[in-house]
């Protein structure tokens, strides 16, 4: 309030002084040293003073003396008015400009922006026509802006709605008067003046003269700087030796340093501040070699350094009021400096960029944003400064420790990337040559003596900053222009030259040599190498498509580049060319060995040649080369083929002793990131070779490199296995290259394809290898420029898409008519890839009954430059390296061939059979020259046998038994080819061509039997199968009849009549009462899952146990956020009673694997012992809570139940009909009270003699009133007994549930341990049931076999309660909860009806009661028949109590209906008037049967938690409808009562009761509570309670990263990085891992997930990190895991961290999967699983989170 006051006095000051102020000023004869003067007297007083103000106090003082009175100088009037004035005249920007903060999620639209940089903001993106097209959505690492209104970013829809085109015109009018646009001029001069001065003042101590204080105080701070190189505990730690400051002063000075980028860290005289920077340093030195920045400024230079910072933000905010302001200061930034060797003001602030602190760097950017950016003028501008400085700009970025997202060279990607800006700036400035230059003279260093690179030894963090240089030469690049100028062709041209001047240097860099004897000492370096390729792959591409949008740049970049090339190749031969000989042929060629002489990876200028060669054929460029015929081939072609032979012989690992240095530069030599600028020009180069030269002498020049020359001429002969399986290999790799060299057509240019016919081709191929994922897909495929593969314009045509299921992700599968295209010699498969598509295919036509041959495809036809390739395929060498293979295959000798040589021989005999039938089809005989089937079928006058011939004979060799399908179809094709080529009669082409489909028709015929005969078989099997289930289900459905016949037999007459029976089925489905249905008797024996031995489960054999896993749980909270705090005295109605809003429960879960106790214990010791010495085992198991892991399914448990078998049971129907005559409900009310009376009076005097012992009896059939033993009177017998090993583990269950429900200390002495096992029955049966419900499945028959045993085991464990704790507490807990039923038995602090949940009363009492039967020294319990009257009894009166609950929480009267009432409406009607008169309520008209509608659906997931309860108890069998139909199927209702013994009008309770429960209704509704909540003071809840799920997402993803843009964390205000966490259980948004929001928990910092889930889930819980896209599942502060989100995108695969950026939708399957996951208490579990599959190096602090 004070601040207030003290705002509103200063706005009553402000005008006159303000005002009064800017007139002197004005008036003034020097206005720039009267601001100064103002400047110098005020900054001092408000800023860096001895007593720090707090910051609103700074910020008034700031805004009332300093920036009001320059505001009023601005507008020459009140800044209030003028501000007014200048508003109505002006319009909104057309550009958003909004600057991204790190983290923040930005949208791309791939169909309409010019380049992947453009991009917009959340809000411009949700109102743009982009919202409908294929978006990318990806976070951004800060610094960018939005690029809403720039018409040059996007093809189509620049603007969003809010910043339409409109507004440009608009602004364009706006423009400030004369006086306010030389009043902005002038004090913007004088203040960015000041401000430049002051962020780069490097005078720590000084002032300039015309800011010196005239006294100068000894005040000086000490000021720590930010570094990269220590980390926050380094720099915490150093200030806590050094200045004396504690831990979270530490932390907070460290916290502003990192953000900052300083802080000052003590403030005092020049030698305090003096002694503190030694202390930093050399304290910081001890921790990393280098120490940490410290300087002492005096306090009047911080002063002002502060103040220049806050004009920074002031500036940003003035320049936003007007275009014309902005004008304004854009125009004083880049004015020139009077004096000429300075630079401008803006030139001199990004100079000094790299020496400024974060701080001060980011209001410099944002001006920078903000101002020059936002106009397309003053952008041209400040680009050409940009330019002229860059060189020195990129140095300092070098050499700055700070990352690129806070450097000035970060902006170039705002002024690059703008396209008509890049070409001015070619224009103008040449950048081309200034970034290659840059980069040039940066590497300089690491060029050799022939002027080439090596990298050895470089520094591998300055290296990767230099690459950063490389993506603005990509920038530059990214929009070839349309329209050609002779400046811009001239200067493109010049830095080509320069660009090519740069790969010379990388031609032939880091040449390797053959390594032989031994092996190499020192791995040579190589991926700097291969870095700068990567970084130069889209470059080279974006030259080649530059170059062919104009024929003079294209003809003039060839020549270029053809005379650097020759320039690079002029290396000398070590020998004289020499002339060898081949099948007549005679090749002049240089001897060169790869395996003897070096050889380089890298020939960037070959490759640029072969890609601008291509262009120039395909634009029709070629026909304006001058002397083509004067380009020697066969050296340009050299350096390819040597590249192509040394990745062979590495694969024939014949470079061993190299090192994998170079099996690593081969493997991306060929891989997708490289391929298309090393291994694809390589093969194009040597297509272009082969189009040009004689086909013998380029296959004899293949053989020469390949050193298989004299191999195949017959000279060479060898014995060493070594040698000859290296020939084997290199041939394989000789042919491969043919192979390649023929069929490799797929290139725009050398075929007439295009780009999608590639596209397609790669696809096909990947697919044949396997089904894939999208994404592997675009992985598997090269990127363009802008990031793009062109899979979303060729997949529908190509393949077919498999939807995933709720886990995996979605296939594509490629088309059956695609598979014709498939080439197994596919050029871009790995090794393996070959193995596995071929392998894939063999099958898949296996599978289709077709033969195994995998024929090469029809290829594309060459285009007429490149025709003369195929030639190779049927001249002379060519037919004699064929024959010589196939000789060796012949004549089976082992050693010299494989089967891949043959296998890769036949491939090619095919393609040359396929091109020769290609061509005898498409035109006449005569003009076909290709005459392979002719050469193939001569026979050859050195061995005497055709290549025909030999293929007829290997078609018998054993070895080739996997190729006998493709040589039998290699000679039907050259019967084919010799029918068309004789022009022969049809029949015989048939007859020839039939000889295969006779063979097949057999083959089919065969096939089809058998496929019948198994089909016949399955069907057979499907009919028995179904006959065994029937059988199977009769059985199960009639279970009492089968298990009971024997016993029946001997007891009575068989029953014949098919009523009786019936009756008696039904008879046998009550649950309690005189009708009780016997307990079978079943016979269970089970295997342990340890020692795998089985036992028979007998209540005195030896325990066997369940794991289980005990956990608190608020899946059914009816008050989610608000868990009740244990009273640590036990005082509190928790856990006696429950409250009927089930806060907090425990819940017990099975996997259902099942131990002998003694082998778990055995197992859990070792597991405690063997998990201690492992890393971070607390992240999987907490040891000191006795958790575990299921030793067969991993589950995580943390205690075991023991299994009790249930006592088989035939019911005596005489004793209880006789009984049930006169133990009516008053009088069994008697009894009990008479019973629990004389408990009390024993337990408060134990010398108390009990008299009329034996009255009970004689009363029993009389009206006396009963008396203390009345009750044994009606039925008792001996209680049960365990052996010791079951009562062992009854202790060690108890416990546990005790000690976890309770977060309390293990106790089991503790009264309340009975209490939390028949809760955690409860509460475990209600989760059940609630999971039913919300699936909708029947009661009993879809519960899985794990839930059955968990919850028979659990009821049993819960019952055999009362026989290990005292009987006086289980008594006293009986009587206690019997007060809430019979009001003479209630005590003061005895609950209301409306107070407590009746399915957890309802257990306690029915397991308690056996207990009211013990008498001193004798273990009793009642019979079976006095069970069944009082479970009857009890069960009646809780449910009862429950409609009147149900009637009581009912807010809205039912209206009177129309019409006819039922019975059971009339008495509704009745009931509903009663509640309301006792509850002093106005009666109004009824609808007694809307009543009974509301009663029924309140009740029903109590009866049915009732009926799961009393069936695990009893063991009697339920009725058939509750097996097989839905809960929510007509027929439930009437089904549960008849199992509950309840009548089907639930209301005819009351009437059947009437005299005893009328008083009762009474006492019931007169509670003052039951008062209180009907006038709405306290809350209730109401019936049926509401179902709990997780919470509605939205389908679209986009929605929620909305929401999370716009979340503002509720206790931080800074921009920095959030990570908004949404929590799925009750949708709160919550601040992740971020230090503002932590909080205690238990007297530890945790996060603000962590301390959320520990009010809304009891500890667990289940969060969506929106900007990750992925789920956290949290089970502790000490565990966690993630979890894929359930938001899929169109190929049906989840986005983590939206690594992909793809539009997300939500899949509802996945959504169902989770909340399964949530509402059948799995988090433990999945988290355990997941951490115990990885395995976890570095231990993550979930508590954090």
């Amino acid at each position: 309030m004070l601040l207030k006051q003290h705002l509103n006095m200063a706005d009553g000051e402000k005008p006159s002084e303000g005002l009064q102020l800017s007139q002197e000023w004005l008036e003034a004869p020097d206005c720039r040293a009267e601001l100064l003067q103002h400047l110098k007297d005020q900054v001092p007083q408000i800023f860096c003073l001895k007593k720090e103000l707090s910051p609103p106090e700074e910020e008034d003082l700031t805004q009332r003396r300093l920036l009001h009175p320059l505001e009023c100088f601005l507008f020459g009037e009140d800044p209030q008015e003028g501000l007014q004035k200048l508003q109505q005249g002006s319009a909104s920007s057309q550009l958003c400009g909004r600057v991204f903060k790190e983290g923040e999620t930005v949208y791309s639209c791939r169909d309409c922006a010019i380049d992947p940089t453009c991009v917009l903001c959340m809000d411009c993106f949700q109102d743009s026509v982009h919202k409908n097209h294929r978006y990318k959505m990806h976070a951004s690492s800060g610094g960018g802006f939005c690029d809403c209104g720039d018409v040059e970013a996007w093809k189509v829809g620049p603007c969003c709605s809010k910043h339409d085109l409109g507004a440009a015109a608009a602004m364009d009018e706006a423009v400030l008067e004369p006086e306010l646009y030389e009043r902005a001029e002038k004090l913007f001069r004088v203040l960015m003046r000041y401000v430049t001065d002051f962020l780069v003042w490097e005078e720590t101590f000084e002032l300039s003269a015309e800011l010196q204080p005239r006294l100068k105080d000894n005040a000086y701070y000490c000021v720590l700087y930010n570094d990269e190189h220590h980390s926050y505990d380094h720099v915490i730690y150093t200030l806590q030796r050094s200045v004396n400051c504690d831990q979270a002063e530490a932390q907070t000075h460290t916290t502003l340093i990192d953000k900052e980028g300083r802080r000052a860290v003590k403030r005092g005289t020049l030698r305090s501040c003096q002694q503190a920077k030694d202390l930093i340093r050399s304290n910081s030195e001890h921790i990393s070699l280098q120490p940490l920045r410290v300087e002492i400024l005096h306090a009047t230079v911080m002063a002002h350094q502060t103040f220049a910072l806050r004009l920074g933000s002031w500036f940003q905010k003035i320049i936003g009021y007007s275009v014309g302001f902005r004008q304004a200061f854009c125009q004083v930034a880049l004015e020139p400096n009077a004096d000429r060797d300075r630079p401008c003001l803006i030139s001199r602030l990004m100079l000094h960029d790299a020496r400024m602190y974060k701080g001060a760097r980011k209001i410099v950017h944002e001006l920078i944003f903000g101002s020059m950016l936002m106009d397309s003028d003053f952008k041209r501008l400040f680009a050409i400064e940009f330019t002229k400085h860059y060189k020195q700009l990129q140095k300092d970025f070098i050499s700055d420790d700070h990352e690129r997202s806070i450097s000035i060279t970060a902006l170039s990607v705002q002024i690059f990337t703008v396209p008509t800006l890049a070409r001015q700036l070619i224009e103008e400035c040449n950048v081309i040559k200034v970034i290659v230059d840059t980069v040039l003279e940066l590497l300089r260093e690491h060029l050799d003596e022939s002027n080439r690179f090596f990298f050895l030894g470089y520094n591998s963090d300055k290296f990767s900053r230099i690459q950063v240089i490389f993506h603005d030469l990509r920038y530059i690049l990214i929009s070839k222009p349309c329209v050609w100028t002779e400046e811009l062709r001239g200067q493109f041209l010049e830095g080509f030259k320069i660009f090519l001047g740069f790969l010379k240097c990388m031609q032939g860099m880091e040449e390797v040599k053959r390594q032989l004897g031994q092996h190499i000492a020192v791995e040579p370096e190589w991926e700097a190498g291969f870095t700068l390729q990567i970084q130069l792959r889209h470059i080279l591409a974006m030259f080649q498509d530059w170059c062919s949008s104009d024929d003079d740049i294209m003809l003039q970049a060839f020549k270029e580049c053809h005379s650097a090339l020759i320039e690079c190749n002029n290396q000398p031969f070590h020998k004289e060319a020499t002339d060898f000989y081949m099948c007549k042929h005679i090749l002049l060629a240089r001897p060169y060995k790869v395996s003897q002489e070096p050889v380089s990876i890298h020939l960037p200028i070959s490759r640029l040649l072969a890609g601008l060669y291509v262009l120039m054929w395909k634009t029709g460029v070629i026909e304006r080369l001058d002397n083509p015929e004067c380009y020697d081939f066969i050296q340009l072609a050299e350096h390819p083929l040597r590249c192509v032979v040394l990745a062979a012989q590495v694969t024939a690992e014949m470079w061993r002793r190299n090192g994998l240095s170079l099996v690593s530069q081969v493997y991306y030599y060929q891989d997708v990131k490289c391929r298309d600028e090393m291994y694809d020009k390589d093969i194009i180069m040597l297509q272009i070779a082969a189009s040009k030269m004689d086909p013998n002498h380029f296959l004899m020049l293949i053989l020469l490199r390949f050193e298989l020359f004299d191999y195949f001429n017959g000279n060479s002969v060898s014995k060493d296995q070594d040698e000859l399986m290296q020939w084997n290999r290199l041939t394989e790799e000789m042919l491969f290259l043919l192979i390649a060299i023929f069929g490799e057509r797929y290139v725009p240019g050398i075929s007439h394809v295009t780009k999608e016919d590639v596209t397609m081709r790669e696809v096909i191929h990947l697919l044949c290898i396997e089904p894939m994922a999208h994404s592997t897909l675009v992985k598997s495929l090269p990127e363009n420029e802008n990031h793009e593969t062109g899979l979303e314009a060729v997949i529908a045509k190509v393949a077919t898409f498999r939807k995933p299921g709720v886990s995996g992700h979605g296939l594509y599968e490629v088309k059956k008519e695609r598979l014709m295209d498939f080439n197994p010699f596919f050029y871009h498969y790995s090794r393996s890839q070959r193995s596995k598509a071929e392998e894939s295919q063999k099958k898949r036509r296996s599978q289709e009954s077709n033969d195994k041959a995998l024929r090469p495809p029809v290829p594309p036809t060459f285009s007429p430059s490149f025709s003369r390739i195929v030639q190779l395929l049927c001249c002379d060498v060519f037919i004699h390296i064929l024959r010589r293979i196939l000789q060796r295959a012949a004549e089976d000798r082992s050693t010299h061939w494989t089967e891949a040589m043959i296998q890769r021989a036949l491939h090619l005999i095919g393609q040359a059979l396929v091109e020769e039938k290609t061509q005898l089809e498409s035109c006449s005989v005569e003009d076909v020259t290709f005459d392979f089937s002719l050469k193939a079928r001569a026979v050859g006058s050195e061995h005497g046998k055709s290549l025909f011939l030999l293929l007829s004979k290997i078609k018998a060799l054993p070895s080739l038994e996997a190729q006998k399908d493709l040589i039998k179809w290699l000679l039907q094709m050259f019967e084919i080819v010799k029918c068309i080529r004789e022009k022969s009669s049809p029949t015989v082409s048939v007859s020839m061509d039939t000889t295969k489909p006779e063979e097949s028709s057999q083959d089919k015929e065969k096939a089809e039997r058998k496929r019948k005969a198994e089909a016949a078989k399955l069907h057979r099997q499907k009919i028995m199968a179904q006959m065994s289930a029937m059988q199977k289900n009769f059985i199960e459905s009639n279970k009492m009849l089968y298990d009971n016949m024997p016993e029946m037999g001997t007891q009575e007459e068989p029953v014949t009549s098919s009523e009786s029976s019936a009756m008696e089925q039904r008879e046998l489905c009550i649950t309690f009462g005189p009708l009780r249905g016997p307990t079978p008797a079943e016979r269970e024996v089970l295997t342990c899952i340890l020692c795998q031995e089985e036992q028979e489960v007998l209540p005195l054999a030896p325990a066997m146990v369940l794991t289980a896993c005990v956990q608190r749980s608020t899946v059914l909270t009816q008050c989610r956020g608000r868990i009740p705090a244990n009273r640590a005295d036990g005082t509190g109605t928790y856990p006696l009673f429950m409250p009927p809003d089930l806060a907090v429960g425990t819940h017990t879960g099975s996997c259902g694997h099942v131990m002998h106790s003694t082998c778990w214990q055995k197992y859990f010791e070792a597991v405690q012992n063997t998990t201690r010495n492992r890393l971070h085992a607390e992240l999987i198991v907490d040891l000191e809570n006795g958790e575990y892991l299921c030793p067969l399914c991993k589950s995580l448990c943390n205690t075991v139940i023991p299994l009790i078998p249930l006592e088989p049971l035939t019911f005596n129907y005489e004793n209880a009909e006789i009984i049930g005559q006169h133990l009516t409900l008053p009088r069994w009310i008697q009894v009990l009270a008479a019973r629990i009376r004389g408990l009390k009076s024993v337990m408060q005097d134990n010398d108390v003699q009990m008299d009329g012992g034996s009255s009970g009896t004689t009363g029993l059939f009389g009206d006396s009133q009963p008396d203390f033993r009345s009750i044994l009177a009606y039925g008792v017998q001996e209680s049960r007994k365990f052996s010791d090993g079951i009562a062992e583990m009854l202790v060690v269950c108890a416990t546990t549930v005790h000690r976890v429900g309770l977060k309390t200390a293990p106790n089991e002495l503790c009264p309340r341990v009975p209490l939390m096992a028949w809760n955690t029955c409860a509460f475990t049966i209600q989760a059940i049931e609630n999971i039913l419900q919300e699936e909708d499945k029947p009661l009993f028959g879809s519960l899985q076999n794990r839930q059955i045993a968990g919850l028979k085991a659990i009821v049993q464990f819960a019952a055999s309660q009362r026989l290990k704790s005292s009987q006086g507490v289980i008594q006293r807990h009986f009587a206690d909860m019997m007060g809430v039923l019979l009001p003479v038995l209630s005590r003061k602090n005895t609950p209301s009806i409306l107070d407590v949940d009746f399915f957890h009363l309802l257990v306690g009492l029915v397991l308690s009661i056996p207990s009211l039967y013990q008498e001193e020294g004798i273990d009793l319990q009642p019979s079976a028949v006095s069970s069944a009257f009082n479970n009857m009894y009890i069960f009646h009166l809780v449910t009862m109590a429950h409609i009147l609950q149900v009637l009581l929480t009912s807010t809205d009267s039912p209206a009177a209906g129309d019409g006819e009432e039922t019975e059971e409406a009339r008495l509704a009607a009745e009931l509903y008037t009663t509640v309301l008169l006792h509850t002093g309520r106005l009666v109004p008209d009824l609808s007694g049967g809307s009543v009974a509608q509301r009663v029924k659906a309140g009740i029903e997931p109590f009866l049915r938690s009732a009926a799961l309860f009393f069936n695990c108890l009893t063991g009697v069998h339920p009725p058939e409808e509750l097996f097989s139909a839905p809960v929510s199927s007509p027929g439930q209702m009437e089904a549960l009562c008849s199992y509950l013994a309840l009548p089907f009008n639930v209301f005819q309770l009351f009437q059947d009761y009437r005299d005893t429960v009328s008083p009762m209704l009474q006492r019931w509704c007169g509670s003052p509570s039951i008062t209180k909540a009907l006038q709405g003071k306290t809350q209730t809840i109401r019936y049926p309670r509401r179902r709990n799920r997780l919470i509605d997402l939205p389908e679209d993803y986009s929605a929620l990263l909305n929401k999370a843009s716009h979340f503002q964390c509720p206790k931080s205000t800074v921009d920095e990085r959030k990570h908004p966490t949404l929590c799925l259980v009750c949708g709160a948004m919550l601040c992740s891992q971020s230090s503002c929001c932590l909080s205690q928990l238990d007297g530890e910092d945790v996060g603000a997930c962590t301390a959320h889930a520990a009010t809304c889930g009891a500890g667990v819980g289940m969060f969506l990190r929106i900007r990750e896209c992925e789920i956290v599942l949290m089970a502790s502060k000490t565990r966690g895991s993630t979890y894929p989100a359930p938001y899929l995108d169109d190929y049906g695969e989840t986005d983590p961290h939206l690594g992909r950026g793809n539009p997300l939708h939500l899949c509802p399957e996945r959504y169902r999967k989770l909340n399964q996951l949530w509402q059948q208490h799995c988090i433990l579990e999945e988290i355990a699983r997941s951490l115990e599959v990885v395995n976890v190096m570095f231990a993550f602090e979930w508590q954090l989170v």
